[in-house]
């Protein structure tokens, strides 16, 4: 699904760019058009966010993702007809960005607390890990697979998503009852939202790989500029395009590879705090680029630095959360996800639009590295956790209250690898 998912958006952003680039706009008015495809992904999901969460912990969670999966199933189906009619046009695109933002905001929760239902708790740690890989890779080879698609026929990409889509709704068809989630029948649904935010920022660990994601990304993502960089900067077309998006998928694809054979176990604090500062630094590099193989070359740095950590990241959520706040607190990570995809391209495009592609991408990796040095500060669990392993408190009461109250006594400072 997530291949689906990212293959179309950068089709959707290219067409955008070059609809608007061939109407007479400039480039930084074709990049403020970039900016606008970001922002109508990203409200319905900050706006709905409270009520995905508390839908993926209500109801069941197979019923909830099979209908978002239809939904995005037919986004696909319509771009590719309107693509292959020569009938697209920019408020169509924007059109179709608002109901992917719908489908994909209660798509996120669904899936990511579905996933440790369906395996027993002696493999959880490597299901999770394996998930957020597969997750991972989805989004950054996804646009690769659709840059190249496109090469072959505008539509094509289109028509490969709502392929891919029919088979996800056919596997998740195939998934027979699963336990659900521990319910409390007492708290009224606007209680339970609270009662997922609260954890949240109560739980030191969650919030700072959160939040750190959330800022880095936000700040550094230079995908939504890969049109601007393609057709008017490194000046390589729709097959640079494709390009530009392949080397941080090799890069991530690689990285997925060697954790499937070695997982990681010790040190993922600083590991994953390295990660992002290398992520920051190499888009900088790429900003700076005017040399297609070197561009190439720290995107497939980038890539390999962003699988890394998000395999850190998503692990360590999943383990230090109880599985009845699971869908809520996974609705919370899909917001600062989509804050930093979807809003963050919002940024970008309008940092575009004010001062240029070039200062836009620098100045966002720069950021990255200064929001890793002060959340090694602001949250020094991150720098001091050597494990995934969860705290005992958390697996033996998973719904004690005075540990929800005294969060920072979840985690062990110092733990033996």
């Amino acid at each position: 699904m997530t291949l689906a998912q990212y293959a179309m958006l950068l089709i959707i952003g290219w067409q955008t760019y070059n609809i608007a680039r061939d109407g007479g706009m400039s480039v930084g008015e074709a990049s403020g058009q970039l900016a606008l495809i970001g922002l109508l992904q990203f409200v319905p999901l900050f706006l709905l966010t409270p009520f995905t969460g508390l839908a993926a912990d209500r109801f069941d969670r197979r019923n909830v993702a099979r209908i978002t999966v239809a939904m995005q199933l037919l986004c696909a189906a319509i771009l590719a007809l309107l693509t292959h009619t020569d009938a697209i046009t920019i408020p169509a695109l924007f059109a179709i960005a608002v109901f992917l933002g719908i489908a994909r905001a209660f798509a996120g929760p669904a899936l990511s607390a579905l996933a440790p239902n369906l395996v027993p708790k002696a493999i959880l740690p490597n299901a999770i890990a394996l998930s957020s890989i597969a997750w991972q890779v989805g989004m950054i080879v996804g646009p690769a697979i659709g840059g190249y698609l496109y090469i072959i026929a505008p539509a094509l990409p289109y028509a490969v998503a709502a392929l891919l889509f029919l088979v996800c709704l056919v596997a998740l068809s195939m998934i027979g009852k699963v336990p659900g989630p521990n319910r409390v029948g007492s708290q009224r649904p606007v209680a339970q939202i609270v009662d997922g935010l609260r954890y949240v920022v109560h739980n030191k660990m969650v919030l700072g790989a959160i939040t750190l994601d959330l800022f880095a990304v936000f700040l550094a993502g230079a995908t939504a500029l890969f049109p601007v960089y393609a057709r008017d900067i490194l000046q390589v077309g729709s097959t640079g395009l494709s390009q530009l998006a392949a080397a941080p998928a090799v890069g991530a694809a690689l990285t997925a590879l060697f954790f499937s054979f070695r997982p990681l176990k010790t040190g993922v604090g600083p590991k994953m705090l390295w990660a992002v500062a290398i992520f920051g630094f190499a888009t900088i590099g790429f900003g700076l680029s005017k040399s297609m193989p070197l561009s190439l070359a720290l995107l497939f740095v980038v890539g390999a630095a962003d699988m890394f950590s998000v395999y850190i990241r998503q692990s360590l959520i999943q383990m230090h959360t109880p599985d009845e706040k699971r869908g809520r607190v996974s609705s919370v990570s899909m917001l600062t996800i989509s804050a930093s995809n979807e809003f963050g391209d919002f940024f970008s495009g309008s940092l575009a639009f004010l001062f240029g592609p070039v200062i836009a991408v620098v100045s966002g990796g720069i950021g990255a590295v200064v929001t890793v040095a002060l959340w090694s500060r602001v949250f020094p669990v991150l720098r001091t956790t050597r494990t995934f392993d969860p705290p005992d408190e958390l697996i033996d009461e998973p719904d004690n209250p005075e540990r929800d109250r005294n969060p920072d006594n979840q985690i062990t400072q110092e733990q033996t690898p």
